[in-house]
């Protein structure tokens, strides 16, 4: 069941189209991304979902509600993590919990979520005094405290070190676990690839993709590659034989098979067979990376 509807959005600042007919539709308790490079109009359409900003046409249904005629009971369902957001800079961990609390007649437990986010450690911090990643945290929480259905994320992991990172993608993941629709704009491919269950590819304005990350992957050439060092000469023959290879290199004593299907298990029956050990051996497939460049590439 859809819980926010999109149909034809479209959004201009002067001769500038920012989002040109966007549609999709978001089914409750996923996690949908929306994925595009800088300045593609990720985050002016997720703020018009928000009812930040007023479309120039088409139509929003957020849970049933339209965000601008309906924004204040919206604000009851949707819990917001902006792209750039800032608190005082001594407001307290507690502090900035207990007020957004107030904004709720039935908000969640803020001690309760302050330690579920691992921000406990943190409690009389001020907000000038966290870390990237404990901002991060502290930015969830004040989007949850709401007890939201539905949580937008914009940007959220930007520039987290990677072990931040890793965290919160473990947080996002329990976030959605407990039943909140998760809708996250990003534009790392290791977050969407690892996160999402559905994209929307979104490129200058326009949606040009909507599926599932696997489902954007096998849109590319399914070409593999096996790479590796035989312990001992072999002929390539052995490999163009094969019905998955399309195609045998070898390079400063290192060969690149080319090929689809089973090619790696082909490949290495091939080098059991002949006693050969391979060493450095790796695959490269398609990957969201491939995907993306590939949806986003202006021809």
């Amino acid at each position: 069941m859809a819980i926010i509807e999109v149909a034809d959005l479209g959004k201009r600042y002067g001769p500038k189209v920012a989002v040109d007919e966007v549609s999709f539709t978001v089914e409750e308790g996923e996690i949908f991304g929306i994925l595009g490079p800088n300045g593609a109009g990720k985050t002016t359409t997720v703020e018009c979902v928000e009812g930040m900003r007023v479309p120039d046409r088409g139509t929003i249904r957020v849970d049933g509600l339209d965000p601008r005629r309906d924004r204040a009971e919206l604000r009851q369902r949707m819990g917001v993590q902006l792209q750039e957001s800032q608190l005082p800079e001594r407001i307290k961990v507690r502090e900035a919990l207990d007020l957004y609390s107030s904004f709720y007649p039935n908000p969640a437990d803020w001690r309760e979520l302050m330690a579920r986010l691992g921000l406990e450690g943190q409690r009389d911090a001020e907000f000038g005094k966290l870390s990237g990643g404990q901002k991060q945290r502290l930015s969830v929480a004040l989007a949850l405290v709401g007890r939201p259905r539905i949580a937008v994320l914009d940007e959220l992991t930007t520039g987290l070190d990677p072990q931040a990172r890793r965290d919160t993608w473990d947080l996002i993941e329990g976030i959605r676990d407990s039943g909140v629709t998760v809708l996250l704009v990003t534009h790392f491919m290791e977050e969407a690839e690892r996160l999402c269950d559905r994209l929307a590819v979104i490129d200058a304005g326009r949606v040009v993709a909507i599926d599932t990350p696997a489902g954007l992957v096998s849109r590319v050439d399914s070409e593999q590659r096996v790479r590796f060092r035989p312990s001992r000469p072999v002929d390539e023959a052995l490999f163009r034989e094969l019905d998955e290879v399309t195609d045998v290199r070898l390079h400063g004593g290192q060969f690149v098979i080319t090929g689809r299907g089973n090619l790696l298990h082909a490949v290495t029956s091939v080098l059991a067979r002949n006693q050969v050990v391979a060493s450095e051996l790796r695959i490269d497939q398609a990957s969201l990376d491939d995907a993306f460049v590939s949806l986003t590439t202006k021809k």
